[in-house]
């Protein structure tokens, strides 16, 4: 059976630098998660672009109409000049149209997902967080995004299910500002606001879209209830026994041990969302997957260790070699057992933070190394490595 896995990885929105080294957040999810997508954005046939082994070659000639993801990660920052230099920032909403967008859909926490929900920042950030574009590496053979053509893809050739924490919640609320106006969006946070930051969110076809009357729709498809992307919360990627059963089978802790806090995170079995992801009525055809913000001694306290790398970082990456192989081994079986050949799971590389983040207006062109110990972030650059390593180990087509 081939294997479902890819692997994506792209630059840092902020850096420049490939997702191998640690990510610094820029503030704008919207722009971010525009480059994380690149290698599909970008590609002839808008799919996800296949795993792209590190030790290939980057100085092969181009792949006409594909654009692998570590390829698309030889780029760099480039001045866009969209912007006058007397171009103010007067209200929150601005950032919209400084984005290139018309709008969002998606609307919980709207102006923080903009990042423009600090007014005292206005100035020194925009709208010069948006006049920069990524300029690929030389072994992309591109064309520019197209709004509609993602969304055409998105019925005909399947849906995206995005499993992840609030990193992917950014995502998914920059997807619904890029297809805006053709998607809308579930559930409405601004006429209920205690609405569970956990349930899943969608993206489904406009009614009203332009779009509509060219498309051709798969058997079964419904503009109304089938979902074009949904974002599931899940943090840890396994369910809170799931990780506890692996724990206790590897290091046999004594009886009275704990393995977590009681810091609140959300977490699903692969069970219940692989079900979903190949469910036909879901139409999904690829799984976007990324882990790592959550993997702290903060929710792991059972190995905090003062002895250990990060006061127990270095007992929570050993341990989440096992629970990577774990998932991949879990989710592969599953995938095969459904009969979905077609399906496809991306790993996608996780983005850390930075202590100095909001302090930052322009690209760097150099990592910036952490000044302190902040969660996890310092170490995201292993998680990813070790999350690449463990499910590239699977035979791919």
């Amino acid at each position: 059976m081939p294997s479902n896995y890819a692997w994506l990885k792209s630059k840092n929105a902020l850096t420049g630098r490939p997702t191998r080294r640690t990510f610094i957040l820029m503030g704008s999810a919207t722009i971010i998660f525009t480059l994380m997508l690149g290698a599909y954005q970008y590609s002839d046939d808008y799919r996800l672009q296949p795993y792209f082994h590190p030790k290939s070659t980057t100085n092969a000639a181009p792949i006409p109409g594909k654009c692998p993801a570590e390829a698309y990660a030889q780029g760099s920052w480039k001045p866009a000049h969209k912007f006058s230099s007397g171009t103010k920032m007067k209200e929150n909403t601005d950032a919209i149209g400084f984005g290139g967008f018309e709008g969002c859909a998606a609307d919980r926490e709207f102006f923080w997902h903009l990042g423009s929900d600090r007014t005292e920042q206005w100035e020194d950030r925009f709208p010069m967080a948006y006049d920069h574009i990524w300029s690929p590496g030389e072994r992309c053979d591109i064309r520019p995004f197209d709004r509609e053509a993602l969304v055409t893809d998105l019925v005909q050739k399947g849906g995206w299910l995005l499993i992840g924490d609030s990193v992917t919640e950014n995502n998914f609320f920059s997807l619904s500002c890029l297809l805006y106006p053709h998607v809308r969006a579930t559930p409405n946070y601004t006429e209920n606001p205690y609405y569970e930051r956990h349930w899943q969110q969608n993206l489904y076809l406009l009614p009203t879209s332009p779009l509509v009357p060219k498309l051709k729709f798969p058997e079964g498809f419904s503009i109304e209830n089938t979902p074009l992307v949904s974002f599931r919360r899940v943090d840890v990627l396994l369910s809170r026994g799931e990780l506890e059963g692996l724990y206790n089978a590897i290091y046999a802790p004594g009886s009275n041990f704990s393995l977590f806090s009681e810091e609140a995170f959300w977490s699903l079995s692969p069970y219940e969302y692989v079900e979903q992801f190949t469910s036909k009525e879901n139409n999904y055809q690829t799984m976007v997957v990324n882990t790592a913000g959550h993997w702290t001694t903060g929710l792991f306290q059972g190995m905090e260790d003062s002895k250990s790398k990060g006061n127990g970082v270095g007992n929570i990456l050993h341990f989440f070699q096992h629970a990577t192989a774990m998932w991949a081994d879990l989710v592969q079986r599953l995938l095969n057992e459904s009969g979905k050949d077609d399906r496809q799971v991306v790993v996608r590389a996780y983005l850390s933070g930075h202590e100095n983040c909001r302090e930052t207006f322009q690209p760097y062109t150099y990592i910036h190394e952490h000044t302190s110990q902040v969660w996890n972030w310092n170490w995201i650059t292993e998680y990813n490595d070790i999350f690449q390593v463990r499910t590239s180990l699977f035979p791919l087509p």
